[in-house]
């Protein structure tokens, strides 16, 4: 032990300088591990910044952020009194210091921490600047000592404007807004480049204390010290006496709080797809500017047609509703109402647009165009629409359906069994595709719901199968774009934070401004996937648009006209009346209507038709949308021929001798090479039933008579017999 104590006594000075130099390297470690680097101060490396979702005009629609809502803006782009009221208020030696105040906000500091026990803040706004950005809120001596040294260093590598900036637009001002710009817009609604002088002292005052000055909560408080800042703006010579006077009696107008988000269901469907595509963190803090495809004048009148429609039907069980506009040679999205209130409490937020929802016979025209695009049948085709069951293999029951307003109607065209939405013609063109290919047909058209063939029967196309708005309104572009379908899109632009465009849509029928008259789209410069014949597509535009194929149904006056415009339209009702539907189309615009319940319950029956519920809201948007647009026919392909065939049997009319026609006519579009060869009506011998009916096989009583016959791909029909109460034809598959 007497040795121990001789070497320290002997070595004291060594040891002491050894464990000072241990200390001092302790506390260094201590002090720098883990420092925060200021140069990620530079283009916001490491400031969260918000996400703004825009429309097509530059209208903000929503702010996406985390916690900190903020938008930059540059130093150059304010008034000069935004950056010297703050000055004024948090630092008036800003431009003399070193990043720290000595005599100022140090030796307070210190009087504070002694006398009160209390680690007081930084003083300067370029300590006040690492405090937010770099460093934890907490309050200890280690902070303090990490905040000036990182303040010192701060000012080695930026200059003074760069670091007033940077806290212009790093401090928060109250609730989430963070920066000046998101303040402006929060309080002022407009810009901060727009602020008055007025305004920018109110807001300099904000940062040292933003929920005590809170104009919501404290306005006299918030009045008070908005009066200081012009005070010390006085006093710092930024502003004269009568400046001061003039603004210091002058009431500043904050505008409410409010939800500013517009378009909901819209703007977050965006959102996913932009986590997606860059990741939750780029979304919520990587300060994207995204103009999206939507129109929010289209987009408001939308939302408000629909509200006062369901309001007015709502006795009849109808509570929501949806709708989506776009444009088919663009397929940009203009409009998309997910449901009619998406503050409603429940399910007001569910986007009905991208649900599973039975179309009903909305599906019918794209069964009916894969049988004339596979060249089976023609718009001139005969369907027999008469009591019909069918067996198909491995299904244990017939089939047999019937139409919606429980008749029989005979021998029918397609042209009218599509226009009248027939149940029993559109089972028999289903029959005659196959399930499978009208699967992988609907595949092809864009509809992704439609899975394994083996889950689906012949009430696929009376809407058995669930599909989305948003895809069944790409299907539907085929026919808008002669052929081609057109995936959905809902971005046009977005740009980094930096302003660099990282992605640019292109299309060469793009028109910003289409609310004013637009051009027809040409058929050439369609970008998409030919899914049908461009012949196809426009006799399917011209049967959905032909007010006379769907008179004996609709009447002369119903919903589907819009007057002076040609539209191509069809409805679409479920069995169990839990969704009503209607989409309509010209070459330009597309809109897809759907109205129920997001409870699945069923509607009034009433809604049979399609023209009750959906029906009047699409009229009144499609209505809207083309206001101020030329009217636009389907352009008639070369390849389409128009003949006179016969009303009952679909044949071609000829001449007699005599110079008149062999049957009643009417005009009818075809595809070159498809019109009607051989007869479908002739005379024939068939077995009759005592009350003249066509027998049924192995029908016992029976008469062998002389009959017109007209015939269809399942069977015949005899025009000249009796049809009341007539038995049901079995069709085996």
């Amino acid at each position: 032990m007497k040795k121990i104590f001789e070497f320290i006594k002997k070595n004291l000075k060594k040891i002491i300088f050894v464990f000072l130099i241990t200390l001092i390297i302790f506390f260094l470690f201590y002090i720098f591990y883990n420092l925060p680097n200021p140069y990620q101060l530079k283009n916001y490396q490491i400031t969260p910044l918000s996400t703004e979702i825009y429309d097509r005009n530059g209208k903000l629609l929503y702010q996406i952020y985390k916690e900190q809502n903020r938008i930059p803006t540059k130093l150059k782009d304010l008034p000069l009194y935004v950056s010297q009221a703050t000055i004024a208020i948090e630092d008036k030696d800003f431009y003399k210091h070193s990043g720290i105040s000595i005599f100022g906000g140090i030796a307070r500091a210190i009087k504070e921490t002694l006398f009160t026990k209390k680690i007081q803040g930084g003083s300067t706004i370029t300590q006040q600047l690492v405090k937010s950005a770099l460093l934890t809120p907490e309050r200890t001596i280690k902070r303090k000592i990490r905040e000036i040294i990182l303040a010192l260093w701060i000012e080695r590598i930026y200059t003074k404007n760069e670091i007033l900036e940077m806290y212009l637009n790093q401090v928060p001002y109250g609730g989430s807004a963070y920066g000046i710009e998101q303040a402006s817009q929060m309080y002022f609604k407009k810009s901060a480049k727009k602020l008055s002088l007025n305004e920018a002292a109110f807001l300099a005052g904000l940062p040292q204390a933003p929920s005590l000055y809170s104009p919501y909560y404290n306005p006299d408080l918030a009045s008070k010290r908005k009066n200081q800042v012009l005070k010390r703006m006085l006093e710092e010579k930024y502003i004269d006496k009568k400046t001061y006077e003039k603004n210091i009696n002058k009431k500043i107008e904050i505008k409410p709080l409010t939800n500013n988000i517009k378009a909901p269901h819209f703007v977050f469907y965006v959102k996913k797809i932009l986590e997606e595509k860059y990741g939750v963190d780029t979304v919520e803090k990587g300060g994207l500017k995204v103009t999206t495809t939507l129109d929010l004048e289209i987009q408001e009148e939308t939302e408000k047609i629909l509200k006062e429609e369901l309001e007015k039907i709502s006795y009849l069980n109808v509570s929501n509703g949806a709708l989506l506009v776009t444009r088919p040679p663009t397929g940009e999205i203009l409009a998309m109402v997910g449901s009619v209130d998406y503050f409603a409490s429940g399910s007001g937020a569910f986007n009905v647009t991208t649900a599973l929802r039975q179309p009903g016979s909305a599906i019918k025209p794209l069964n009916y165009a894969v049988g004339i695009d596979r060249k089976l049948v023609t718009a001139g085709t005969i369907f027999i629409d008469q009591p019909t069951c069918f067996i198909a293999g491995g299904q244990p029951n017939a089939y047999c359906p019937v139409n919606y307003d429980g008749k029989f109607h005979g021998p029918t065209a397609l042209r009218f069994a599509l226009g009248n939405s027939y149940n029993i013609p559109a089972v028999k063109m289903l029959a005659l595709n196959g399930v499978k290919e009208f699967i992988a047909s609907a595949s092809a058209f864009g509809i992704t719901t439609f899975k394994d063939p083996s889950n689906y029967g012949l009430s696929l196309t009376l809407g058995g199968g669930e599909v989305k708005m948003t895809e069944l309104s790409e299907a539907f572009s085929s026919f808008a774009n002669q052929g081609k379908t057109k995936k959905l899109t809902e971005i046009l632009k977005i740009e980094d934070k930096f302003g660099k465009t990282i992605y640019q849509f292109k299309d060469n029928n793009f028109v910003l401004n289409i609310r004013k008259q637009i051009k027809r789209p040409s058929s050439l410069s369609i970008v998409g996937k030919q899914v049908i014949s461009e012949e196809t597509a426009f006799i399917i535009s011209h049967i959905l648009l032909d007010n006379n194929a769907r008179l004996a149904s609709f009447g002369e006056s119903s919903f589907l006209r819009i007057p002076g415009k040609a539209v191509s339209a069809k409805t679409g009702t479920t069995d169990d009346k839990r969704d009503n539907w209607t989409i309509g189309y010209t070459p330009n615009f597309l809109v897809s209507v759907w109205v129920g319940n997001n409870d699945n319950s069923p509607m009034n029956p009433y809604l049979t038709s399609g023209v009750t519920g959906a029906a009047p809201i699409w009229n009144k948007v499609m209505s809207f949308v083309l206001k101020n647009q030329s009217d636009l026919w389907p352009v008639k392909p070369e390849n389409v021929i128009g003949r006179q065939i016969c009303w009952d049997s679909g044949d071609l009319a000829t001449k007699k001798e005599d110079g008149s026609e062999n049957c009643q006519s009417r005009f009818e579009y075809f595809i070159k090479g498809t019109e009607p060869k051989e007869p479908h009506i002739f005379k024939q011998v068939v077995p009759i039933t005592r009350d003249d009916k066509l027998a049924p096989p192995n029908w016992p009583d029976i008469e062998m008579k002389e009959k017109t016959i007209i015939r269809d791909m399942f069977g015949i029909y005899c025009v000249d017999c009796n049809h009341e109460n007539q038995p049901y034809q079995i069709i085996k598959l």
